[in-house]
């Protein structure tokens, strides 16, 4: 990967990470609307790691293996945060599931179960079950889109931070892991299973023993008490 100067070659540093560029890609498309086409988030990722090159400081004490991730990564996200496919009913909705969690945090001084924020939001459970799907489904809810829009709302954020260099900040991290250490136990292992083991949602599913669409719902939920957590805190 380097020259005899002891420069890294722009072609070999492609060759070599193409095969992740394509993995992480993979990952993501797994729990995104069909049309989203798997060479967009290649190529999205292949300019983030054509920037990772240009910008990597080998004296700034980090490996640019880790440097790569987060910018191959985060350009991904960033490519799909960029298309608004989502009605605006759902991301409406979404937010008012958001509000009436903080709400209830502090009402109950725990967090709500899930019967309690269906009750609060005057819906059936199967509705609002049925509301956590359809926005899990529309969306890339990972810890780069929570970091993403924590940062910007509060402003800390440089004009060049990707979500995942965001997310290694660490304040924001502390604040993401305490959101996260307080979530009931079973969302908290599928967030575990999810982003730690890479799991996919089948995978997990026959893991806790409930369906596929079960495990979509539950990742919704965590998601959105993070957020709500996070945002509480802003």
């Amino acid at each position: 990967m380097y020259t005899a100067q002891g420069k890294m070659n722009r072609e070999s540093v492609l060759q070599q990470y193409y095969p992740t560029v394509r993995r992480q890609a993979l990952s993501l498309q797994v729990r995104l609307p069909a049309g989203v086409d798997i060479d967009d988030l290649i190529q999205a990722g292949l300019e983030g790691l054509l920037d990772a090159f240009g910008r990597f400081d080998p004296t700034a004490g980090a490996a640019f293996s880790t440097f790569a991730h987060q910018r191959i990564r985060g350009a991904m996200i960033d490519e799909l945060r960029s298309r608004d496919w989502l009605p605006r009913s759902v991301r409406r909705n979404a937010r008012d599931v958001e509000a009436c969690m903080r709400k209830l945090e502090h009402q109950l001084g725990r967090v709500p179960e899930e019967r309690e924020i269906a009750e609060a939001l005057d819906m059936p459970l199967e509705e609002y079950q049925k509301l956590l799907l359809d926005t899990n489904n529309g969306l890339v809810l990972s810890y780069d889109e929570v970091v993403t829009e924590q940062t910007e709302l509060s402003g800390n954020g440089g004009a060049h931070d990707s979500p995942a260099e965001a997310l290694f900040s660490g304040e924001r991290k502390e604040l993401i892991a305490h959101a996260i250490g307080s979530l009931p136990e079973k969302e908290k292992l599928v967030m575990a299973l999810y982003y730690q083991e890479e799991l996919n949602l089948k995978e997990i599913g026959a893991v806790l023993d409930v369906t596929e669409s079960r495990v979509s719902q539950l990742h919704s939920q965590a998601i959105k008490r993070i957020r709500a957590h996070i945002l509480d805190d802003l």
